[in-house]
């Protein structure tokens, strides 16, 4: 059965794949992610309704209406105070590239972390104004916020990020980041193992799917990870699967607050040095490999 009214594509590259061709004829892109997101979290202080309720120590938190939620706000407090820095030296230590997914009003609040990723020449990609839920913003609230997210990001880093990725997006924002047309990728997007260009709206927008599983937010959801070992030989079976494929796109999704705990360190810094045994592995920031695409695979002519 073929819907073409049906917005959705689901048969993608099939049976096969295109040859990536990534540089230097590796087998494999590798992409690590530190999502910054500290300080733009639902909050009172913020002029939200309720205190945040997801992704931290707390599993299956529930937000406080109109109340300070003191625990919460210290989880999240440790990922720029301390997780920040311990992911920070671990990549810098190893000579790593990494791209961040950073909230505006996050990176306006930590001038010193913003600082050193750019010393360490991290791409620093737009995720959004808030760290909240756009399911149910409404148009313009949401239309606004992608506004001041490219401003604030301006502002504070010295250019207008390239990168998208909002997370927790709306049926809206892939319209609404394709319109305004000024990012090189768009992440909002788990639906394969390379890169595709999505020509849904007017304007074609190339799609660098990110991951929910190989990401250390399953230490803070149900049936997730209860430990370091169960996250490094998760990414580890998801690197040589993909490896052995070849031609295959791996990313590994990071919070400041979560992974930069000292235990969970542990298994990411034992995975970083298993990769840095396989020679055919490019570890490139998602900039890198957008303009990789464009270059092997651009867009086609509507």
């Amino acid at each position: 059965m073929t819907d073409r009214n049906y917005p959705r594509e689901m048969c993608g590259y099939g049976e096969q794949a295109p040859d990536a061709n990534w540089p230097g004829g590796a087998r494999i892109a590798l992409q690590f992610v530190i999502n910054y997101e500290e300080g733009a979290e639902n909050c009172v202080l913020h002029g939200d309704p309720t205190s945040e309720a997801f992704l931290s120590e707390i599993v299956n938190a529930h937000p406080l209406p109109n109340q300070r939620h003191m625990n919460m706000e210290s989880i999240y407090e440790y990922g720029s105070r301390a997780g920040f820095w311990r992911l920070h030296r671990m990549f810098v230590e190893r000579e790593l590239p990494v791209t961040v997914f950073g909230v505006a009003m996050a990176l306006q609040r930590n001038p010193g972390a913003v600082a050193a990723m750019q010393a360490a020449d991290w791409e620093i990609a737009s995720h959004g104004y808030r760290w909240i839920d756009y399911q149910e913003v409404d148009e313009i609230t949401e239309r606004q916020h992608l506004q001041q997210a490219i401003d604030i990001h301006e502002a504070v880093t010295g250019t207008r990020p390239t990168g998208w990725y909002l997370g927790r997006c709306s049926p809206r924002t892939h319209r609404l980041i394709a319109e305004e047309g000024g990012f090189a990728y768009n992440a909002d997007s788990y639906a394969d193992d390379l890169p595709y260009w999505d020509y849904q709206h007017e304007r074609p927008q190339l799609m660098v799917p990110y991951t929910l599983d190989a990401n250390d937010m399953r230490f803070a959801t149900p049936q997730g990870f209860n430990s370091g070992q169960q996250f490094f030989d998760y990414l580890k079976d998801t690197f040589d699967v993909l490896y052995t494929e070849g031609s295959r796109m791996m990313s590994v999704g990071l919070h400041c607050r979560i992974a930069g705990r000292p235990g969970r360190a542990a298994a990411l810094a034992r995975f970083l040095d298993y990769v840095a045994g396989h020679e055919d592995t490019w570890v490139a920031r998602r900039i890198d490999i957008a303009e990789h695409w464009r270059r092997q695979y651009p867009a086609e002519q509507q």
